[in-house]
């Protein structure tokens, strides 16, 4: 894929918001776990061991992110990421961060993109 910066340019305040609502620890837990289905607020809390502040907290910053979704079924609130592209960088961090240790299959790297990068320290 050839990038072109000055097409970037103008979107680069969108980009800088979304990838700041990514750079937090919970947040990425809680993308994770909606990656994999839609839940209620309830069942994030359970799974991502957060109070239901904090939790709250970082639905606000999401939503307001348009990186999730909510729907609402009685008393119920129900979150679900808010589109393809949320679900695609999700599965990439999964995939550049997890994979391997997994057990999944990782992709194997182009000879330019290693070459590129084996002078450059992993994270």
């Amino acid at each position: 894929m050839n990038i072109n910066p000055a097409e970037l340019a103008p979107k680069t305040a969108e980009a800088e918001s979304f990838l700041k609502a990514l750079a937090n620890r919970h947040r990425l837990m809680v993308l994770c776990e909606l990656h994999k289905d839609e839940l209620s607020v309830t069942k994030l809390q359970e799974t991502v061991g957060l109070s239901q502040s904090s939790l709250s907290q970082h639905l606000a910053r999401l939503r307001e992110d348009k990186l999730v979704k909510t729907r609402r079924e009685s008393q119920t609130i129900y979150y679900s990421l808010a589109n393809e592209n949320v679900s695609r960088v999700i599965g990439l961090l999964y995939e550049m961060f997890c994979a391997q240790d997994c057990g999944a299959p990782a992709r194997k790297k182009p000879a330019r993109a290693a070459r590129e990068n084996s002078g450059r320290r992993s994270l």
